[in-house]
């Protein structure tokens, strides 16, 4: 892992509500992956059990990271890639999560080029960035009006 070290184990956790929400997900999908129709007949984890599978992907977090930095020391990089992650997961015997993980990356970059895209329509929109607060308060209520007529 070079000389940098972790300075402890207290400073890095995942967010416990974000984990939850992955585990409920996942136990979710495998539920209805076995043939059960209920919704609400799937598995649920114990807290100490999310604790410690918070604490492996912890672990696992920081070996994949130390492998990647490792590797990017190697071929005198400063920078890890997407490729030194790739190389590091073939290393460690995850080459297998690969092509999920390029999928993921795929995705992550089209959400990206979305929020650019959406932002870049929105500058200038109708000459409303230099419109006063009042004015465009107006200007939505006088469409929420229309909305409404046309609704009914």
């Amino acid at each position: 892992m070079s000389d940098k070290e972790f300075s402890s184990n207290e400073d890095l956790s995942l967010p416990k509500a974000t984990v939850q929400k992955i585990i409920t997900e996942v136990l979710s999908q495998l539920s209805s992956v076995g043939g059960k129709e209920d919704k609400d007949a799937h598995q649920t984890m114990t807290k100490p059990a999310r604790d410690m599978l918070i604490n492996c992907a912890l672990e696992f977090l920081r070996m994949l990271s130390s492998e990647a930095n490792d590797i990017s020391e190697r071929e005198s990089k400063k920078t890890i890639s997407l490729e030194h992650i790739e190389t590091a997961l073939t290393e460690l015997g995850f080459g297998e999560y690969i092509p999920g993980c390029r999928e993921v990356v795929e995705e992550w970059k089209e959400t990206q080029k979305k929020r650019i895209d959406r932002g870049e329509r929105m500058k200038g929109f109708g000459g409303a960035k230099d419109l006063g607060e009042d004015e465009l308060l107006r200007m939505q209520q006088e469409l929420l009006g229309q909305a409404g007529h046309s609704a009914s």
